[in-house]
């Protein structure tokens, strides 16, 4: 899977992404005032190969001109009805607004959909504006089960609803 927009490739994960990824996520995380967790919440990050690869989940990057500026993932889970989780769908500031997050999380859910799963679940935090305004936008209902410490928001999306 390899996908462009633009200027920017999204791509699988490799092992040399470990630590662009985890410094992309941390300062976005920082410029809204959220903690890095590299040892709770963010673990999946420093382990994709356990985390994502092992569960049967993908870990993806987007980088432009050789620079990571993006990151966007998902695993099953048990929650809902063959159901995957969305997760790590970051993007460097600087590069949004220009229609990268909607490109993103529709080849996300295509992914998904193809590989036969039906729910998709995401947890994020309200401060996350732009995140919230993006999952509402297209077709993310909200719902109850908070399980991560710094999230106060969880949606789902069964696919193949109407929007």
């Amino acid at each position: 899977m390899q996908q462009t927009f633009g200027p920017f490739t999204i791509r699988p994960w490799q092992p040399r992404d470990r630590d662009p990824a985890a410094a992309l996520i941390a300062s976005v995380l920082a410029e809204y005032g959220l903690a890095w967790e590299p040892t709770g919440a963010d673990q999946d990050v420093i382990q994709v190969e356990t985390a994502y690869w092992q569960g049967g989940g993908e870990f993806w990057v987007i980088e432009t001109e050789g620079t990571l500026v993006g990151t966007g993932a998902f695993y099953p889970i048990d929650r809902g009805q063959n159901a995957v989780e969305l997760r790590k769908m970051y993007i460097a500031l600087g590069y949004r607004g220009q229609g990268l997050g909607k490109f993103l999380l529709q080849q996300l859910e295509g992914a998904i959909a193809a590989r036969g799963f039906t729910e998709i679940w995401i947890e994020t935090a309200s401060v996350l504006q732009e995140a919230v305004c993006l999952y509402e936008r297209n077709g993310y209902q909200p719902a109850t089960g908070v399980e991560t410490a710094r999230c106060d928001r969880v949606y789902r999306k069964v696919l193949g609803a109407p929007t």
